[in-house]
C-alpha cells in the first residue's frame, strides 16, 4: 500500500510525498525502460554512483511537477508512472553537486554523469537541515533551571537541558518549520543591517503573520540567551563552519522510494497542513483530492488532484470582513 507523508517548499506551498517500492530488476545491466519511464544508469570518476537522487522535472503540467528515484547499488535508476512532458533530468547525492540538467521524455534511456563537489563547503551545502542544526550550541547542564533575565538569560521554566532541546527540536517553531534549512542558516541582509546578529534573528521571528506566537515560543526559552545562541549559530556557519560529519547515502529499503512533489497555493501563501485521507481508515480517496490548509495566510482553501496534476480553489468567507489581525502579547526580554 502506498504512504504518504509531507515535504515543505517554502512559501510556494507543500510537496506531497508518495513512497513506493520503485525497484529494478536485479541481476541485470541496464534498466527495462517503459513507455511512462525513464531510466538509465549515473556513473562517476570510480564506476558506479549508488545511493544517489535522480531527479525529473517539468514545468509543462498544470501544476509545477517533480519524480524523484534513488540509484541502486549497480548506479541504475528508473523514473515510473511518467505524465507526458519534456523533464530536466539530473543527479544530487552526498559528495557531489548537481550534476548538469539534460532534457528527456518517457520511454526513454538516459545516461547521466554524476559531478564531484569540489570542496566540502560545497558537499555540505546538501546535507540535511538537521546537521546543519546540529551546530546549534546548548546550553550547559549546570546552567538548568534557568534564572530568568537577571541571571543567565534561560527561562525559569525550563528546568532540564533536555527541556531545552525538546523545545527547540519539536516544542516550538520547529513544529513547523525546519531549522537547519538555507532559508533558517543564512540570515537576510536586510536584518543584518539592523547592526547585530541578536537584533537581526530578533526580527526576522517576528516576520510574518504568524511572527507574535513565534517571538512568544523564542520567549518562552528566554528571550535574551535563545536569541544569542541562534545568532552565534549563523555567525559561525557564515565564517564557514560546517557540520562534524557528513551523512551517508541512502541504503537498503532505503532506494526503494519514489518522491513525487508538486507545487500549489501561491507565492503569498505557505501551506501548512493538508489531508487526504481518513486516518481511522487510510484507504479512503485513493488517489483522490487533497485538500490544504493555509494557516493565517489566505482566504481559500487550496485544492490538489495528484492524478491529473491540477490546483483548484474552494474561496473561504469570514463572519466579519473587519476583524483585527491577531496579536500576540510580548513577555519581556
Amino acid at each position: 500500500m502506498t504512504r504518504t507523508a509531507i515535504v515543505r517548499l517554502g512559501a510556494l506551498g507543500a510537496a506531497l510525498v508518495t513512497l513506493a517500492a520503485a525497484s529494478l530488476p536485479r541481476g541485470t545491466r541496464r534498466p527495462q525502460v517503459g513507455a511512462t519511464n525513464i531510466g538509465g544508469t549515473v556513473t562517476g570518476a570510480h564506476g558506479p554512483e549508488a545511493g544517489v537522487w535522480v531527479i525529473a522535472e517539468t514545468s509543462e503540467l498544470p501544476t509545477k511537477f517533480v519524480r524523484i528515484v534513488v540509484t541502486d547499488d549497480q548506479g541504475r535508476y528508473l523514473i515510473p508512472d511518467l505524465p507526458k512532458a519534456t523533464y530536466d533530468v539530473w543527479v544530487r547525492g552526498y559528495g557531489l553537486v548537481d550534476s548538469p540538467k539534460s532534457k528527456s521524455t518517457a520511454g526513454k534511456t538516459l545516461d547521466l554523469k554524476a559531478v564531484p563537489a569540489p570542496d566540502a563547503r560545497a558537499a555540505a551545502a546538501y546535507y540535511p537541515a538537521g546537521y546543519w542544526l546540529s551546530m546549534l550550541r546548548v546550553p550547559e547542564k549546570n546552567e538548568f533551571p534557568g534564572t530568568g533575565l537577571g541571571g543567565n538569560g534561560i527561562s525559569p521554566t525550563i528546568k532540564s537541558q533536555d527541556d531545552w532541546i525538546r523545545s527547540i527540536k519539536s516544542g516550538g517553531c520547529t513544529a513547523c518549520h525546519q531549522l537547519g534549512t538555507r532559508g533558517t542558516r543564512i540570515v537576510p541582509d536586510d536584518y543584518r543591517k539592523l547592526g547585530s546578529s541578536v537584533a537581526a534573528w530578533e526580527r526576522r521571528v517576528q516576520s510574518g503573520q504568524a511572527g507574535p506566537q513565534m517571538l512568544s515560543l523564542i520567549d518562552n526559552l528566554g528571550h535574551t540567551r535563545a536569541l544569542q545562541l541562534f545568532a552565534d549559530w549563523t555567525d559561525r556557519i557564515a565564517a564557514g563552519e560546517l557540520p562534524a560529519t557528513a551523512p551517508r547515502r541512502p541504503q537498503g529499503i532505503e532506494r526503494d522510494v519514489v518522491i513525487t512533489e508538486w507545487d500549489w497555493a501561491d507565492p503569498k501563501t505557505y501551506l501548512h497542513d493538508l489531508v487526504s485521507t481518513d486516518r481511522r481508515d487510510p484507504t479512503l480517496n485513493p488517489n483522490g483530492l487533497i485538500y490544504g490548509s493555509t494557516e493565517l495566510s489566505s482566504d481559500y482553501l487550496p485544492v490538489l488532484d495528484p492524478v491529473h496534476n491540477t490546483i483548484s480553489r474552494v474561496p473561504l468567507t469570514v463572519r466579519d470582513p473587519a476583524t483585527p489581525v491577531a496579536a500576540g502579547p510580548h513577555r519581556g526580554r
